[in-house]
């Protein structure tokens, strides 16, 4: 396989989705569980500064450059072997619907909901309620992107071997 502009796309999708896998496992099993034993303000405030800080241009290309880059190699690779092809494109679906429409339309109006509150101004039934409102439907909807961006990364593996 030559470094072509299709390998190298290729190669920064499967970089791409890795790393979002690697984030996505490690927020799940190291961050959520490591805050989830914080009282309410002190958890409530930490994801508001974690929320802030992660909207930042490398998370972006991280994020979301798989979205494009996986319906890409799906059909720049479109006519080799049938195994590659298909597993290209359920992988750049799963991504896309797993990970980018999750994240929009899940996530994101969660962590928006937490953005706007002034936590310091709550009581602390308040504060209890909104983490009711933001913690469990956040991380089951964050270990639907979790297993979506590793199962991605799989079939991309898996589509790879396949390349003659």
């Amino acid at each position: 396989m030559e470094l072509s502009f299709k390998t190298l796309s290729l190669l920064l999708g499967i970089i791409l989705t890795g790393l979002t896998a690697g984030l996505c496992y490690t927020w799940s099993n190291a961050i959520t569980p490591g805050i989830g034993s914080l009282d309410d303000h002190t958890f409530l405030k930490s994801f508001q500064a974690m929320n802030r800080a992660i909207i930042n241009p490398s998370f972006i290309l991280v994020f979301f450059g798989p979205v494009i880059l996986l319906f890409l190699n799906a059909y720049w690779f479109r006519n080799t072997s049938p195994i590659t092809f298909w597993s290209f494109l359920i992988a750049a679906l799963v991504f896309f619907i797993g990970v980018s429409v999750v994240t929009v339309s899940k996530n994101v109006p969660l962590n928006e909901i937490l953005d706007r509150s002034i936590l310091e101004v709550m009581s602390k039934q308040e504060l209890a309620q909104l983490r009711k409102t933001f913690e469990e439907p956040w991380n089951r909807w964050h270990w639907i992107r979790t297993l979506s961006s590793i199962a991605s990364l799989i079939l991309l593996l898996m589509g790879s071997f396949n390349l003659k």
